[in-house]
C-alpha cells in the first residue's frame, strides 16, 4: 500500500503522539504503510455498540467521542480519543463486539488499519506486542485515577483538573491565554465528570470569579494555569 497522505499538521499529530512516537521507525513505517486515511465529517458514526471490531485507528485531526447509552435512553459521553490517540485495538485482541459507540466530534481524520493488516503487523512486530500492552496498562492506571477521583475528590477539583487535560490536549496559546481547541457544551462536560449540568456550570462560574478562566459559547479559555492547578489540587 501507499504511504496515506496526510496534511503537515494532520501528520505531525501522528508522529508526536506519545504512544506512536516511541515506536521504532520500521514499526511506524509499517504502522503508516498499511493505514489508509479517512476524512469524517462533525457527527458521523465510526462504530457502534455491538458491532464486531474491523478496524484499529489514529486521531490525526479532531477527536473521536466515545459514548454509551443510558438505561433511560440517554446518549452520554464517556471520553474524547484526541489528535495522536490510537485505539479499537482491545476488541481486535479479545474477538468480541464493540463496548461502545464512537462518533467525530468536528471535522475529523483517522488513519486506519483492518484487521488483517493489524494481525499481520502484530505477526511481522514483536515489539507491536509489547507496545500495546503497554498502552493498556496506562489506560487501566488512568480508569482507576478516574475512579479514585471521582470517589475522593470534589467536583470543582475534577472540573479543574479536566479543564486542564483538555487545554493540554487542545490547547492553542493567544498570548498568556490558552484557547481549548474542541467544541464542548456544558453538557459535555458534566458527562465526563458524572454531574449535572446546572452544577457544572456553577463552578465554571466560580472559576471565572476567581480569574482562572473565561467561558465563552463553546469554548473554555484558560486565563491562568497556575489558578486552576490550585484548584485541582483543593
Amino acid at each position: 500500500m501507499n504511504t496515506p497522505v496526510l496534511s503537515t499538521d494532520e501528520r505531525q499529530n501522528i508522529d508526536t503522539g506519545a504512544w506512536f512516537s516511541r515506536l521504532s521507525a520500521p514499526l511506524r513505517h509499517a504502522i503508516l504503510s498499511r493505514a489508509v486515511v479517512r476524512r469524517l465529517a462533525d457527527g458521523a458514526s465510526l462504530a457502534s455498540r455491538g458491532a464486531q471490531a474491523e478496524e484499529w485507528c489514529g486521531v490525526a485531526k479532531g477527536a473521536v467521542r466515545i459514548s454509551s447509552v443510558s438505561l433511560s435512553g440517554k446518549q452520554v459521553t464517556l471520553t474524547y480519543a484526541e489528535p495522536g490517540t490510537w485505539f479499537g485495538d482491545i476488541a481486535l485482541f479479545d474477538g468480541l463486539p464493540r463496548t461502545h459507540d464512537a462518533d467525530a466530534h468536528g471535522e475529523t481524520t483517522l488513519l486506519v488499519v483492518r484487521k488483517p493488516d493489524f494481525r499481520e503487523l502484530l505477526a511481522q512486530h514483536v515489539e507491536l506486542y509489547d507496545a500495546l500492552l503497554r498502552l493498556n496498562c496506562r489506560r487501566l492506571r488512568l480508569m482507576f485515577n478516574q475512579f479514585e477521583d471521582l470517589n475522593t475528590r470534589p467536583l470543582q477539583a475534577r472540573l479543574a483538573k479536566q479543564v486542564l487535560l483538555l487545554a493540554k490536549s487542545y490547547g492553542i496559546a493567544q498570548g498568556d491565554e490558552i484557547r481549548i481547541g474542541l467544541q464542548l457544551a456544558q453538557e459535555d462536560l458534566a458527562q465526563l465528570l458524572g454531574a449535572s449540568r446546572q452544577r457544572v456550570n456553577q463552578e465554571l462560574k466560580g472559576f471565572e470569579r476567581e480569574g482562572a478562566l473565561r467561558v465563552e459559547p463553546t469554548r473554555l479559555v484558560v486565563i491562568s494555569r497556575d489558578k486552576l492547578l490550585a484548584i485541582a489540587e483543593r
